[in-house]
């Protein structure tokens, strides 16, 4: 009976999400680690999180039952019914929420509150639907979780913040291109407008390679801005460039469209779980910038 509970949360997007605030929090934190707010903080998220994915499976319903990948699901065999769902979704909501609103502050929860709404209302209920830009504006959603880690630590939304947000956007265009790619079949079958099924998989080839291109010059920016040291960059220019050249194999002939698509995306998570520790270990103490809003 737990089981159903805990696989329509989807457990292993909770557990990337959690990497990545514990960066972002560290990151803030240079040094100085309040256990209890960490505490708080990733329990609180991880909960938020839970809930977009349990209410996102009962809108994908549809969808996901024409889905190899999504028809096994317990809000699609059955295993686990609509009205359920939601009422287990709402719950963990409002206790995650609940959490950010007592131990963090105001803009921890207003990034918390704007990544929910993104990922449940406008991309799960319209954008993943109808319209091809829906995997930037998921993007909008994926990149919130290292930000809350951040200003739930720092009070405000400043540079590092800033940098953070678009790094994390950045990536997860090129991640979820190679999703749709490998699982093209797929999203064929569900009438999902993603970039390789709307306007071609050579199109998505050429997104994947440009936004790895300006994700890696990003990501240098937290240590040009000093939040991060040369041991960051190190692994950053490392593991950027190599999923760069990587993407770039997608131009060969006769290449394994399919194999090359799940290479980059597996890159993609060694990618940012090596960044997000990187940047929590060799974290710089500077100035505060004039750029903040707390």
């Amino acid at each position: 009976m737990f089981r159903r509970y805990l696989k329509v949360t989807k457990p292993g997007i909770i557990m990337g999400n959690l990497i990545s605030v514990a960066g972002g929090f560290l990151l803030a934190s240079r040094g100085d680690i309040d256990g209890w707010l960490m505490l708080a903080t990733l329990v609180g998220l991880s909960l938020v999180v839970a809930s977009g994915c349990v209410i996102n499976n009962v809108i994908d319903r549809d969808i996901d039952i024409r889905m190899a990948r999504t028809r096994t699901r317990v809000t699609v065999t059955g295993e686990m019914s609509a009205t359920t769902a939601l009422l287990h979704g709402t719950v963990l909501g409002l206790l995650g929420f609940a959490l950010l609103m007592v131990f963090t502050n105001w803009i921890a929860v207003f990034f918390a509150v704007f990544g929910y709404v993104i990922y449940v209302g406008v991309y799960s209920l319209y954008m993943k639907r109808r319209s091809v830009y829906g995997t930037f504006i998921g993007s909008l959603s994926g990149a919130v979780p290292p930000v809350v880690g951040y200003c739930a630590v720092s009070a405000q939304f400043d540079v590092g913040a800033l940098i953070l947000l678009v790094m994390f956007s950045l990536w997860q265009m090129p991640h979820s291109y190679a999703i749709a790619i490998f699982r093209y079949k797929d999203y064929q079958a569900a009438r999902i407008p993603v970039l390789p099924v709307a306007q071609g998989i050579d199109k998505a080839k050429h997104h994947i390679v440009l936004y790895i291109a300006v994700y890696a010059l990003v990501v240098m920016l937290l240590t040009i801005g000093g939040y991060t040291g040369m041991a960051f960059l190190a692994v950053a220019c490392t593991t950027s460039f190599w999923w760069l050249l990587m993407a770039l194999r997608g131009y060969r002939r006769n290449i394994d469209i399919s194999g090359w698509a799940r290479q980059v995306f597996a890159f993609s998570i060694v990618n940012i779980t090596a960044l997000s520790i990187a940047m929590a270990v060799d974290y710089q103490n500077i100035a505060p910038h004039l750029f903040a809003f707390n």
